[in-house]
């Protein structure tokens, strides 16, 4: 029996002892832990969403350079392979026309020479 009513005293203690860590707070004041939790996780997030804007913003500008720079590079290759282009007809062009006078001239000739021969 003894041994009974010192169990039922020792959960009696406990039970006393532990209610207080349970309740709620008296007073509005001693929720500021909480509070202030809450503000420190709102200005990490506000921080953390304007470095990965910055970090957004830097990636597009960097983009857009890569790509004016891209753009640039080939307009100078594309006008460069027009200008060979341009070059190698011209040649092309001035060949042909050397070899057309070439054979209208000795076409020419040849008639010419065909029209001062007597006939036999």
């Amino acid at each position: 029996m003894h041994l009974k009513i010192s169990a039922v005293m020792l959960g009696v203690a406990l039970a006393c002892w532990a209610a207080p860590a349970w309740s709620q707070p008296a007073t509005p004041q001693q929720d500021s832990g909480a509070k202030q939790d809450l503000k420190k996780i709102g200005h990490k997030t506000k921080d953390a969403t304007k470095t990965a804007a910055k970090d957004t913003a830097h990636g597009t500008k960097k983009a857009a350079h890569v790509t004016a720079k891209d753009t640039k590079k080939a307009t100078k290759a594309t006008e460069k392979d027009t200008k060979k282009a341009y070059h190698a007809t011209a040649h092309g062009t001035k060949k042909a026309w050397d070899k057309t006078k070439d054979t209208t001239k000795g076409a020419a000739h040849g008639a010419k020479e065909g029209a001062e021969k007597k006939p036999n």
